[in-house]
């Protein structure tokens, strides 16, 4: 028989639900340091990155693209130097933590 769960136990259980339902539908998300991030867009050929801005207690800038299948985020206090690429830029990127 089984038994219902109650409280901050079954809480607990649907944020996890929930955490590992959005890692499934973001697929893999890597996140980098501001300087390696930097080193990844030397080796993307034609990059496309998606920005976006917060300004919760200061402004941070947020940095999504994508290599070899797998998708690389960095946010930073200071706007990252990104060259000649192709920019889209996004409302919001939201990353699950």
């Amino acid at each position: 028989m089984a038994v219902a769960a109650s409280g901050a136990g079954a809480a607990g259980s649907g944020a996890a639900a929930a955490a590992i339902q959005a890692v499934k539908a973001s697929g893999v998300i890597v996140r980098l340091t501001t300087e390696e991030f930097r080193k990844l867009l030397a080796l993307i050929e034609d990059p496309l990155i998606v920005t976006s801005t917060t300004s919760f207690l200061g402004t941070r800038y947020h940095y999504l693209t994508s290599y070899r299948g797998l998708a690389f985020y960095t946010k930073s206090k200071e706007p990252v130097e990104i060259g000649m690429a192709e920019v889209i830029a996004a409302k919001r990127i939201w990353v699950p933590t």
